[in-house]
Protein backbone atom coordinates (compact mmCIF):
# COMPACT_ATOMS: atom_id res chain seq x y z
CA UNK A 1 0.00 0.00 0.00
CA UNK A 2 1.57 3.28 -1.14
CA UNK A 3 -0.34 5.91 0.79
CA UNK A 4 1.08 9.38 0.12
CA UNK A 5 0.26 12.68 1.79
CA UNK A 6 0.39 15.48 -0.83
CA UNK A 7 0.91 19.09 0.30
CA UNK A 8 0.58 22.13 -1.99
CA UNK A 9 1.11 25.60 -0.46
CA UNK A 10 2.92 27.60 -3.16
CA UNK A 11 0.10 30.16 -3.49
CA UNK A 12 -2.88 31.31 -1.41
CA UNK A 13 -4.51 27.95 -2.13
CA UNK A 14 -3.95 25.62 0.83
CA UNK A 15 -4.37 22.12 -0.60
CA UNK A 16 -3.74 18.66 0.87
CA UNK A 17 -4.71 15.17 -0.18
CA UNK A 18 -4.08 11.53 0.61
CA UNK A 19 -3.62 9.20 -2.34
CA UNK A 20 -3.04 5.52 -2.90
CA UNK A 21 -1.26 4.64 -6.13
CA UNK A 22 -2.85 7.16 -8.54
CA UNK A 23 -6.19 7.43 -6.79
CA UNK A 24 -7.31 10.24 -4.48
CA UNK A 25 -8.67 8.92 -1.19
CA UNK A 26 -9.56 12.26 0.35
CA UNK A 27 -8.66 15.92 -0.07
CA UNK A 28 -9.14 19.32 1.46
CA UNK A 29 -8.36 22.72 -0.01
CA UNK A 30 -9.38 26.35 0.06
CA UNK A 31 -8.07 29.46 -1.66
CA UNK A 32 -7.76 32.21 0.92
CA UNK A 33 -7.55 35.94 0.28
CA UNK A 34 -4.37 36.03 2.33
CA UNK A 35 -1.75 33.41 3.15
CA UNK A 36 -3.32 31.37 5.93
CA UNK A 37 -1.23 28.20 5.74
CA UNK A 38 0.24 28.63 9.20
CA UNK A 39 -3.27 28.61 10.65
CA UNK A 40 -5.01 25.93 8.59
CA UNK A 41 -2.47 23.51 7.12
CA UNK A 42 -2.17 21.25 10.17
CA UNK A 43 -5.94 21.45 10.70
CA UNK A 44 -6.56 20.31 7.11
CA UNK A 45 -4.12 17.43 7.45
CA UNK A 46 -5.82 16.25 10.66
CA UNK A 47 -9.20 16.45 8.91
CA UNK A 48 -7.94 14.21 6.11
CA UNK A 49 -7.15 11.41 8.53
CA UNK A 50 -10.41 11.92 10.40
CA UNK A 51 -12.47 11.70 7.19
CA UNK A 52 -10.61 8.69 5.81
CA UNK A 53 -10.32 6.68 9.05
CA UNK A 54 -6.61 6.39 8.36
CA UNK A 55 -3.80 6.92 10.85
CA UNK A 56 -0.84 9.13 10.08
CA UNK A 57 1.40 6.10 10.62
CA UNK A 58 -0.22 4.55 7.52
CA UNK A 59 1.49 7.12 5.30
CA UNK A 60 4.47 5.81 3.33
CA UNK A 61 5.74 9.16 1.96
CA UNK A 62 5.01 12.88 1.92
CA UNK A 63 4.93 14.79 -1.35
CA UNK A 64 5.60 18.53 -1.38
CA UNK A 65 5.20 21.17 -4.07
CA UNK A 66 8.78 22.46 -4.21
CA UNK A 67 8.17 25.84 -5.86
CA UNK A 68 8.54 28.36 -7.25
CA UNK A 69 5.86 30.43 -5.58
CA UNK A 70 5.32 32.37 -2.39
CA UNK A 71 8.23 32.28 0.03
CA UNK A 72 5.83 32.20 2.96
CA UNK A 73 3.68 29.39 1.56
CA UNK A 74 6.61 27.25 0.42
CA UNK A 75 8.45 27.66 3.72
CA UNK A 76 5.45 26.55 5.79
CA UNK A 77 4.63 23.62 3.52
CA UNK A 78 8.24 22.46 3.49
CA UNK A 79 8.62 22.67 7.27
CA UNK A 80 5.42 20.68 7.78
CA UNK A 81 6.37 17.98 5.27
CA UNK A 82 9.89 17.60 6.66
CA UNK A 83 8.58 17.42 10.21
CA UNK A 84 6.22 14.56 9.33
CA UNK A 85 8.92 12.71 7.41
CA UNK A 86 11.43 13.00 10.25
CA UNK A 87 8.88 11.86 12.83
CA UNK A 88 7.67 8.86 10.82
CA UNK A 89 11.04 8.06 9.21
CA UNK A 90 9.48 8.10 5.73
CA UNK A 91 10.78 9.63 2.47
CA UNK A 92 10.08 13.09 1.07
CA UNK A 93 9.08 13.64 -2.56
CA UNK A 94 9.53 17.08 -4.18
CA UNK A 95 7.53 18.06 -7.27
CA UNK A 96 8.03 21.10 -9.48
CA UNK A 97 5.09 23.46 -8.95
CA UNK A 98 4.99 24.26 -12.66
CA UNK A 99 4.54 20.57 -13.48
CA UNK A 100 1.64 20.38 -11.03
CA UNK A 101 0.00 23.41 -12.65
CA UNK A 102 0.55 22.08 -16.19
CA UNK A 103 -1.41 18.95 -15.25
CA UNK A 104 -4.58 21.08 -15.09
CA UNK A 105 -4.52 21.26 -18.89
CA UNK A 106 -5.60 18.35 -21.09
CA UNK A 107 -4.53 18.78 -24.70
CA UNK A 108 -3.48 16.69 -27.69
CA UNK A 109 -1.37 19.33 -29.41
CA UNK A 110 0.69 22.43 -28.89
CA UNK A 111 2.37 23.68 -25.73
CA UNK A 112 1.39 24.29 -22.13
CA UNK A 113 2.90 27.22 -20.25
CA UNK A 114 2.06 27.17 -16.54
CA UNK A 115 2.69 30.48 -14.81
CA UNK A 116 2.55 32.24 -11.45
CA UNK A 117 2.74 35.93 -10.68
CA UNK A 118 6.26 36.88 -9.51
CA UNK A 119 5.58 40.59 -8.93
CA UNK A 120 6.02 43.63 -11.16
CA UNK A 121 5.94 42.47 -14.79
CA UNK A 122 7.61 39.16 -13.92
CA UNK A 123 6.29 35.63 -13.88
CA UNK A 124 7.45 32.18 -12.86
CA UNK A 125 6.95 29.78 -15.75
CA UNK A 126 7.96 26.65 -17.55
CA UNK A 127 7.11 25.16 -20.95
CA UNK A 128 5.72 21.67 -21.53
CA UNK A 129 4.52 19.83 -24.59
CA UNK A 130 1.05 18.29 -24.62
CA UNK A 131 2.45 15.09 -23.06
CA UNK A 132 3.81 17.05 -20.08
CA UNK A 133 7.40 16.70 -21.18
CA UNK A 134 9.30 19.76 -19.95
CA UNK A 135 10.98 21.54 -22.85
CA UNK A 136 12.06 24.71 -21.04
CA UNK A 137 13.30 24.72 -17.43
CA UNK A 138 11.32 26.37 -14.68
CA UNK A 139 12.48 29.97 -14.34
CA UNK A 140 11.26 33.53 -14.01
CA UNK A 141 11.27 36.31 -16.57
CA UNK A 142 10.21 39.86 -17.20
CA UNK A 143 7.39 39.98 -19.71
CA UNK A 144 7.85 41.70 -23.05
CA UNK A 145 5.70 41.97 -26.16
CA UNK A 146 7.65 39.17 -27.85
CA UNK A 147 7.60 36.81 -24.87
CA UNK A 148 7.09 33.18 -25.94
CA UNK A 149 7.10 34.25 -29.59
CA UNK A 150 8.93 31.12 -30.79
CA UNK A 151 6.17 28.92 -29.37
CA UNK A 152 3.25 31.10 -30.39
CA UNK A 153 4.49 31.35 -33.98
CA UNK A 154 4.39 27.59 -34.49
CA UNK A 155 1.66 26.03 -32.34
CA UNK A 156 -1.24 26.75 -30.04
CA UNK A 157 -0.10 27.61 -26.52
CA UNK A 158 -2.27 27.07 -23.47
CA UNK A 159 -1.43 29.39 -20.59
CA UNK A 160 -2.54 28.31 -17.12
CA UNK A 161 -1.94 30.12 -13.83
CA UNK A 162 -2.63 33.28 -11.86
CA UNK A 163 -0.45 35.47 -14.13
CA UNK A 164 -2.71 35.01 -17.16
CA UNK A 165 -4.26 38.47 -16.88
CA UNK A 166 -0.76 39.95 -16.80
CA UNK A 167 0.25 37.87 -19.84
CA UNK A 168 -2.77 39.05 -21.83
CA UNK A 169 -1.41 42.59 -21.72
CA UNK A 170 1.79 41.54 -23.48
CA UNK A 171 0.72 38.78 -25.86
CA UNK A 172 -1.28 39.32 -29.01
CA UNK A 173 -1.56 36.04 -30.85
CA UNK A 174 -4.41 33.89 -32.10
CA UNK A 175 -2.43 30.88 -30.87
CA UNK A 176 -2.58 32.01 -27.25
CA UNK A 177 -5.26 30.23 -25.21
CA UNK A 178 -5.82 31.43 -21.67
CA UNK A 179 -7.47 29.20 -19.08
CA UNK A 180 -9.52 30.58 -16.23
CA UNK A 181 -7.56 31.67 -13.17
CA UNK A 182 -6.08 28.41 -11.83
CA UNK A 183 -3.84 27.73 -8.86
CA UNK A 184 -1.72 24.66 -8.13
CA UNK A 185 -3.54 21.93 -6.22
CA UNK A 186 -2.59 18.73 -4.45
CA UNK A 187 -5.11 16.95 -6.68
CA UNK A 188 -2.73 17.21 -9.64
CA UNK A 189 0.15 15.97 -7.49
CA UNK A 190 -1.27 12.48 -7.13
CA UNK A 191 -0.01 10.88 -10.35
CA UNK A 192 3.30 12.75 -10.14
CA UNK A 193 3.99 11.70 -6.55
CA UNK A 194 3.13 8.07 -7.30
CA UNK A 195 5.53 8.04 -10.27
CA UNK A 196 8.36 9.35 -8.12
CA UNK A 197 7.51 7.00 -5.25
CA UNK A 198 7.56 4.03 -7.65
CA UNK A 199 11.02 5.06 -8.88
CA UNK A 200 12.33 5.83 -5.38
CA UNK A 201 12.96 9.44 -6.41
CA UNK A 202 13.25 11.04 -3.01
CA UNK A 203 15.04 14.14 -1.76
CA UNK A 204 17.36 14.50 1.20
CA UNK A 205 15.02 15.59 3.98
CA UNK A 206 17.62 17.39 6.06
CA UNK A 207 19.03 19.45 3.20
CA UNK A 208 15.89 20.04 1.13
CA UNK A 209 15.00 23.68 0.46
CA UNK A 210 12.12 24.93 -1.71
CA UNK A 211 12.94 26.28 -5.16
CA UNK A 212 12.33 29.97 -4.49
CA UNK A 213 14.12 31.05 -7.72
CA UNK A 214 14.12 34.71 -6.69
CA UNK A 215 15.29 36.45 -3.53
CA UNK A 216 12.93 35.92 -0.64
CA UNK A 217 9.83 38.06 -1.10
CA UNK A 218 7.19 37.56 1.54
CA UNK A 219 3.74 37.88 -0.03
Amino acid sequence: MSLILNIETSTTNCSVSISENEEIITSQEKNFEYYSHSEVLHVYIAELFSKSNLEINDIRAVSISEGPGSYTGLRIGSATAKGICFALKIPLIAIDTMHILAKKIKSTKGYIIPNLDAGRNEIYFSVFDCNYKKIQPTNFKELKTKSFEKYLDSESVQFVGNANNKLKKFLNSDNAIFSKNELPSSLEMVSLSFEKFSRNEFVDIENFEPNYLKNFIKK
